[in-house]
């Protein structure tokens, strides 16, 4: 397994097992306490895991946490996924920087994406399962949703969307998301 940094998303990286294949499938290690060492993260600091299952043309995003935010490890296990992760942290030199991801259970790439970034995907095929390691318990008194589709990020999204939970729905923009943060 080896690591890279995410250029366009500073603190963020990818992380690449090597699947070993034969005529049964696949195997291959998706987390590695001393790759994740490697880059100085503390791999002790993840504190849960969710799935999530999606169709084809799903949306789910832009989110992201309030207060000390979430940090991340993201990987599709099944199927495929546009990633994307929107850089949301002010001191940060790649501030609202947009870094966009196809994962997939055939390469079983996991992204890490620090917190105070924003997170969304779209899955690409019938079924995709989404893996989800975060840093810390859900309080959902801290949830941020960003619409998906504000004009001043300008994502490709590669679909059109087939469906998204209301909470997308109905999200404000980036410029308001950042001001109720400023007030």
């Amino acid at each position: 397994m080896r690591a890279t940094q995410v250029p366009a998303i500073a603190d963020a990286y990818l992380f690449e097992p090597t699947p070993f294949a034969d005529e049964r499938g696949f195997f291959c290690r998706t987390f590695d306490a001393d790759v994740v060492r490697s880059v100085g993260l503390d791999p002790d600091v993840f504190l849960q895991d969710s799935v999530s299952r999606s169709v084809r043309g799903v949306l789910r995003g832009l989110h992201l946490r309030s207060g000390a935010g979430e940090a991340k490890l993201v990987r599709c296990s099944y199927g495929k996924i546009f990633d994307v992760v929107v850089d949301l942290r002010p001191d940060s030199p790649t501030y609202r920087n947009v870094a966009t991801f196809e994962l997939s259970g055939e390469t079983q790439k996991t992204l890490y994406i620090p917190a105070g970034c924003a997170h969304g995907f779209q899955a690409l095929t019938e079924t995709a399962d989404t893996s989800y390691r975060i840093d810390r318990p859900h309080d959902p008194t801290e949830d941020v949703t960003i619409t998906f589709d504000d004009p001043e990020l300008a994502i490709a999204w590669p679909l059109p969307v087939t469906s998204m939970s209301q909470r997308d729905r109905e999200a404000p923009s980036l410029a308001k998301v950042l001001q109720h943060q400023e007030s």
